[in-house]
């Protein structure tokens, strides 16, 4: 979440859940205003996951510190004792995001020097109205769908470069390959994720998946990509079957849109195979390594094409 909007939301959560707390005429009213600050969270499904853990918490420590209080009396030794009870137990229930919180509602008990049923409802009510305008607040979330689709497209001009500088390299023969484009692929793929994971979050009832499978399709084509680029520099030959190869990497960088099934390179290859078999057997040690390093790559490419079209099958949007 950007700065200013997390900066805009935190103060009107703030001055709104404060206004509306002492409206109602209850004590303490500005403590709603700070439940609301540590309730804002950057998506809405944390939002509420952490309202909830905070409401527990806070049932819990109202029980404990009245219970202290009620025992020992309204001193610091009684607060001590609600500590050593209270934050174990929220720890262990998983309910430590409240202890902050929870506890300055218990010191409000010490203050006031009651337990009653009217203070007790008062903490409740300055935590739901703290609570419930950290939820409003998160109720806009600004779409990530452009920039979803930015990440789309750069992935799949990243992966035509690097489809492109492996036809260059079977081509000429040439295997200097750093694989410094499938690092920066990398990056992106990681940036991509992020983005796509926090989307989701913000999506409390309709839901799709569709982008997290893509960008982990391709962050596995792009595993694939690395093996080949190794093998890619022990081919330092220009020999027919590297241009034949040459040819599909480049027919594969044609056809990388999300939208391309890829079933139609998958029968490609199999042509190139029965071609491959067809060829003359090598002569040299070098041509036999060369030739047995194509076929791995042919094999590798098969792969990383047989991916595509099985999340094309199972994850297509409709």
């Amino acid at each position: 979440m950007p700065l200013l909007q997390r900066t805009i939301k935190l103060a009107l959560a703030t001055c709104l859940a404060s206004a509306l707390a002492s409206s109602f005429g209850l004590t303490y009213a500005v403590s709603a205003g700070i439940i609301a600050i540590l309730s804002v969270s950057d998506t809405r499904r944390s939002t509420l996951r952490l309202g909830y853990n905070r409401f527990m918490s806070t049932v819990l420590a109202l029980v404990i510190g009245s219970f202290s209080f009620h025992l020992l009396g309204f001193n610091l030794w009684a607060l001590g004792i609600y500590i050593l009870l209270y934050v174990p137990l929220a720890y262990r229930w998983g309910w430590e995001i409240g202890v902050t919180p929870s506890s300055v509602l218990v010191t409000h008990l010490l203050l006031e020097q009651s337990t009653s049923w009217v203070l007790l409802a008062n903490e409740m009510a300055i935590f739901l109205i703290g609570t419930g305008f950290a939820l409003l607040a998160n109720l806009y979330m600004p779409s990530r769908q452009r920039e979803i689709n930015q990440y789309h497209e750069l992935v799949e001009e990243q992966l035509k470069k690097i489809l492109y500088r492996f036809e260059h390299f079977l081509g000429t023969g040439d295997g200097r390959n750093d694989a410094s484009l499938i690092r920066e692929l990398d990056l992106i793929l990681d940036q991509a994720l992020t983005l796509v994971y926090l989307d989701y979050s913000n999506h409390l009832f309709h839901q799709t998946n569709y982008h997290i499978h893509y960008f982990e399709m391709r962050k596995h084509q792009n595993a694939i990509l690395r093996d080949m680029a190794q093998n890619i520099n022990h081919c330092q030959l220009a020999a027919d079957e590297s241009k034949i190869l040459a040819q599909l990497f480049s027919k594969t960088a044609q056809q990388l849109s999300q939208e391309n099934p890829a079933q139609q390179l998958l029968d490609e290859i199999e042509k190139y195979l029965a071609l491959f078999r067809e060829r003359p057997l090598p002569k040299t040690r070098q041509e036999f390594e060369t030739r047995a390093m194509l076929l791995q790559l042919l094999r590798d490419l098969e792969t990383f094409i047989q991916i595509k079209v099985e999340f094309y099958q199972n994850y297509k949007e409709n």
